[in-house]
């Protein structure tokens, strides 16, 4: 029994040999592998595959893609590996324009600039130039000669609270009732600083208030709708809902102090639907 368990020395040394030369050999694989990662490193930094190539920007509308990629620092030409992300992005949060900014590497040279940018709410008149006016109430030092169609026309503000109060306000309108407006003229009375007259983009004006205004002029399709498209005039929103017609402003002013024309034309929508 204790002869059977015994291994001899000769028989020992072959196993020993394989085991010390398999792991040579996994040794020697691990270092040409490193040696040759190296070199392919060396390589790679040296050659036109680690330095940018393409910068491509994505989401802009108010920024052009010059500023953008100038504001960015990134070149054609300089290592890839030199691009920090995070704080590229950080540069370009900075531009008033944009809400938010994402860069991200294009493998194996390009880079990807996707922007988010703040909401085109409507056009300030100023110094006769037409500046835009974006959903935080910013207004762009930038602007166009030509008569904006894409967003309402505001005249008589400053950049003021009263400003904000209104972008906010039109904010909260639907997108197809924002569209049917043309301009927004601030028209203060004594008893309302805040008072409004809209023209619309379908010929109807309109007498509001920014205090309700998105309020009111969320209804106003349907108010519209009751309404005879042959027939313009005034829609009063400031307390409830009133339609005064052209034809019967004419007529009023046309009357004798006693007539009783003034009455004619006006009314709340339902009677003028009616009619």
């Amino acid at each position: 029994m204790r002869k059977e368990n015994v291994v001899s020395i000769e028989e020992r040394i072959p196993k020993l040999k394989q085991h010390r030369k398999k792991k040579a050999n996994r040794r020697l694989i691990f270092l040409l592998a490193l040696f040759l990662l190296m070199i392919l490193s060396v390589i790679y930094f040296q050659s036109p595959l680690s330095h940018v190539k393409n910068i491509e920007v994505k989401g802009n509308e108010l920024v052009p893609v010059e500023t953008i990629i100038s504001e960015s620092k990134i070149k054609q030409g300089m290592n890839v590996w030199s691009v920090n992300k995070k704080e590229t992005a950080e540069r370009l949060n900075k531009l008033p324009e944009i809400k938010n900014a994402q860069v991200k590497m294009s493998f194996p040279n390009s880079f990807v600039i996707e922007v988010d940018e703040l909401g085109k709410k409507a056009y300030l008149l100023k110094d006769n130039k037409f500046q835009i006016i974006l959903e935080n109430g910013k207004v762009l030092n930038k602007g166009t000669d030509s008569i904006p169609v894409d967003a309402p026309l505001l005249r008589g503000f400053k950049e003021d609270k009263a400003l904000k109060k209104m972008i906010s306000e039109l904010g909260e309108l639907p997108k197809e009732v924002q569209h049917l407006i043309s301009e927004i003229n601030l028209t203060p009375k004594k008893t309302d600083q805040y008072h409004l007259t809209l023209f619309m983009n379908d010929g109807y004006e309109v007498s509001a208030t920014i205090r309700t205004f998105s309020e009111k002029m969320e209804h106003y399709p349907s108010i519209v709708s009751q309404l005879d498209p042959s027939q313009k005039g005034v829609i009063d929103l400031e307390v409830g809902s009133y339609f005064r017609s052209y034809e019967s402003e004419e007529a009023e002013s046309d009357a004798e102090p006693e007539s009783d024309a003034a009455e004619e034309g006006e009314g709340d929508v339902g009677d003028e639907s009616e009619g």
